[in-house]
């Protein structure tokens, strides 16, 4: 059971305690009486759990970053934000939209169900949009045949372990951001899912090469040699899109880090 459909229950329960005691306990009790221990604790708890519910539904949620698949945008042990309404106004637990706002854009950062087994929350980046034919080949990034812009920075340490990563600035439409690969990690896709519309990609020895489907996504993280990402499950459904992460609120391990990121 997720937090979203055991918040949805709270609500329900303390809302309906509330209500029974505003509509009909209230005027039958005593001036005098003290409040039933399930009255007091009910219609108290009532307006904290409205709040929770409606911000982290509608306005904003917060997710922990528990891999380093998007490094060096965001580091394991980041606490962000995410933007709830920005892609539209989705129903609780259901996360079926009902009204459209805006869609994800190529370099948006975005946190989804995972496609194989939506309990899950993902986050990747999105390089390509329905329609789009998106190409993986030797570890270039090539998108409706337009190579994207790419520029090669100082290495990359991930002080952890004590390697080297090669760092790029790869830009796409009006994002740009930071992304790794490693010397040493071989072009091709090894095993990739039997994934829905697989029939739209086609892989050989360096990569993959996708046609994204309509009303789907194609995401990647930006630690493309440590990130298993659309090139192995394949596409993101539209209706398993959360939102927009746009801000690390908190790093217990490195306070810098606190503040928005692309």
């Amino acid at each position: 059971m997720n937090f979203a459909l055991i918040l949805l229950i709270l609500l329900l329960l303390t809302g309906a305690v509330w209500l029974l005691d505003t509509l009909v306990l209230r005027k039958r009790r005593p001036a005098d009486a003290k409040d039933p221990w399930w009255v007091e604790y009910g219609a108290s708890f009532f307006p904290v759990i409205l709040v929770v519910f409606v911000l982290r539904s509608f306005i904003v949620e917060p997710f922990k970053i528990p891999s380093g698949s998007m490094i060096p945008t965001l580091q394991v042990g980041d606490f962000i934000l995410v933007n709830k309404y920005t892609y539209g106004i989705r129903l609780p637990v259901a996360n079926r939209k009902i009204i459209d706002i805006n869609s994800p854009q190529r370099g948006d950062v975005m946190v989804f169900r995972y496609p194989e087994d939506p309990s899950l929350d993902y986050i990747k980046r999105v390089v390509g949009l329905p329609g789009d034919t998106v190409a993986y080949q030797n570890k270039r990034l090539t998108v409706n045949g337009q190579a994207v812009a790419t520029q090669r920075v100082d290495d990359y340490l991930h002080a952890e372990r004590l390697y080297y990563s090669r760092q790029f600035v790869e830009k796409i439409d009006a994002a740009e951001y930071r992304t790794l690969n490693d010397v040493d990690a071989p072009p091709y896709i090894p095993g990739p899912s039997p994934f829905p519309n697989r029939e739209d990609c086609s892989y050989n020895s360096v990569g993959v090469v996708c046609k994204v489907p309509p009303g789907h996504y194609f995401v990647m993280g930006d630690n493309r040699d440590n990130s298993k990402d659309s090139r192995f499950w394949g596409f993101v459904p539209e209706q398993n899109i959360v939102g927009k992460a746009f801000f690390i609120w908190l790093n217990f391990s490195d306070l810098s880090r606190i503040g928005s990121f692309k």
